[in-house]
């Protein structure tokens, strides 16, 4: 179905209807499968032939998933997970061996860093760091033994962005893979494997789900990647249980319209931060202000839903001001049809090293919002309360 337009190819590419005739899609909830003989049996697990074996690596319901996410991220293929983290970790493990170097930008989620630091070095892996804008520093960090770039765009929490058709080609030129976390903007938005990106990861617990329901991952890629990405997680078990698999499917569905309605009111907001007086400073994309908004609209079809912003007085103030609202979910997901707040110092980047923090420009006196889709207005006049106190 190329010839499809996105918002077509999210509600009817990649299932199949069953046998039953169904209109929605089906959950298949079990373990494993049964097969007609001991003959096909072996054909199934020697990969003669094609077909269900155990849900470990092999269900309808978690296919159609990964068919479609496929589609609309215009990959060769796909492998989905129990959880944005081990869509990463499964990555890194299937990909990168003992004596490999990596380079990861530090301007990613917190846990991210923490499991590059804590777990993946732990397996002789070489891990650097650099500014996610800066593409000489990319570049300057390559080594002989670099297998690996790993970062986000745009970055959690501050909205920072790198220009992705330039840094695959600096990765080419060295015979790099490039990874792109593209859970902020999902493929309604941006479109990174087009830009010449190797690997997209996704955390579907965020807008591809879109209402705060279950946890779930996704690895895309050609098909001698995803090969290799799908046999780590055969044999180590995270896997996208198929409950989980239909609620994200179904997500899929109405992607496109909330991340255009998730954008409209991330912009409302941020203008009207840039304009109260407790404000330091207001971090969105679609911000003209913003120091990559004009790269952004280069490879971006929009902003996405994450707002930060610094208020006047550090940590003290930013729980005050959190701790005012009474709307506004006080938690440290996002990318749900309801707003949501946090501090990220103190929670999604808590466990950051001071240092570590100072270098990803995490403050104490930053604080996120994801904005949902409630009326905008109303999320302002409860931001409003704590500007107040």
């Amino acid at each position: 179905m190329k010839d499809l337009s996105f918002d077509t190819k999210a509600i009817r590419e990649g299932y199949r209807t069953t046998q039953e005739q169904e209109h929605s899609e089906a959950i298949f909830l079990t373990s494993s499968f049964v097969f007609d003989s001991a003959e096909q049996a072996a054909k199934r697990f020697s990969k003669e032939e094609s077909g269900n074996i155990y849900a470990r690596f092999t269900n309808p319901t978690v296919d159609a998933f990964e068919k479609k996410l496929a589609a609309l991220e215009g990959s060769e293929a796909c492998v989905a997970t129990a959880s944005g983290m081990s869509a990463i970790f499964a990555t890194i493990m299937a990909l990168v061996e003992s004596g490999d170097h990596i380079v990861a930008s530090r301007n990613m989620f917190g846990t991210s860093i923490v499991l590059l630091n804590t777990i993946v070095a732990k397996f002789n892996v070489e891990i650097s760091y650099v500014n996610l804008g800066d593409l000489s520093q990319w570049k300057d960090a390559i080594q002989d033994n670099t297998k690996l770039l790993l970062l986000e765009t745009p970055s959690n929490p501050l909205g920072e962005v790198v220009d992705i058709a330039a840094l695959s080609k600096i990765s080419q030129a060295s015979n790099v893979l490039l990874a792109v976390d593209n859970a902020i903007l999902t493929p309604a938005l941006q479109n990174p494997i087009a830009l010449g990106a190797d690997i997209v990861i996704h955390s579907a617990t965020k807008y591809i789900d879109g209402q705060g329901r279950c946890l779930a991952g996704a690895v895309l890629g050609s098909e001698a990647i995803i090969e290799q990405v799908s046999a780590f997680t055969r044999a180590t078990g995270p896997s996208l249980s198929a409950f989980n698999a239909w609620i994200v499917l179904k997500g899929l569905d109405t992607l496109s319209l909330r991340m255009k309605a998730h954008s409209d009111n991330a912009l409302k907001l941020a203008n009207w931060l840039s304009q109260q007086d407790q404000v330091e400073k207001v971090h969105y994309l679609g911000l003209e202000s913003h120091p990559d908004y004009a790269l952004a609209k280069t490879q971006q079809s929009g902003f996405g839903g994450i707002v930060s912003f610094e208020i006047k007085g550090g940590r003290e103030v930013a729980f005050q001001v959190i701790n005012a609202t009474e709307m506004l979910s006080i938690t440290a997901n996002l990318g749900d049809t309801k707003t949501t707040i946090t501090h990220p110092a103190s929670t999604t980047h808590g466990r950051l090293t001071d240092k570590e923090k100072q270098q990803a420009n995490i403050t104490e006196s930053l604080i996120r919002i994801s904005v949902g889709l409630e009326e905008v207005h109303d999320v302002i006049n409860d931001i409003s309360k704590g500007l107040l106190v």
